[in-house]
């Protein structure tokens, strides 16, 4: 808003320096600076003030609120993950409520299933292991053996 550069600030101090005195310029920004200093004191306590209000009417309630919401375990989530994984044991016709032909589609589709997991599950597990040097291995297949000179 109130924008001084240092041009302005020596135009400011030398007007001062005419109008009031060398004799009185120091009592002059000893005044100045004790009325910025009270007003960035009552600023900051303006600014406590409304923390202070901001606090007792809820706002961290509110916040913590929206914390536990955008939370996936407190959001319900975790449960759906449960049911996906109990998926696994599952056995297709076991209730005895499907027919003949709807139980053995259920059980290729479960067994389908199970055998992709099992392959994900592999990758994940192979992509994790550390790799061997194949390299030395290679380069030592390469060279013939060494003869016994006895």
């Amino acid at each position: 808003m109130f924008d001084l550069g240092g041009s302005e600030l020596l135009v400011i101090g030398v007007v001062a320096l005419i109008v009031v005195g060398p004799k009185d310029l120091p009592g002059l920004f000893r005044t100045v600076g004790n009325f910025v200093g009270k007003a960035k004191g009552m600023a900051r306590e303006f600014s406590r003030a409304m923390d202070q209000a901001a606090d007792e009417s809820g706002v961290k309630d509110v916040t913590a609120g929206l914390k536990a919401a955008a939370n996936p375990t407190q959001f319900g989530l975790d449960k759906v993950k449960d049911a996906a994984g109990s998926f696994k044991d599952w056995t297709p016709g076991a209730d005895g409520d499907l027919d003949e032909d709807r139980a053995d589609a259920a059980k290729k589709i479960h067994d389908a299933s199970a055998k992709k997991a099992q392959a994900r599950l592999d990758a994940e597990a192979a992509a994790k292991a550390p790799t061997p040097d194949v390299t030395a291995d290679a380069q030592a297949a390469e060279q013939p053996p060494a003869e016994d000179k006895a």
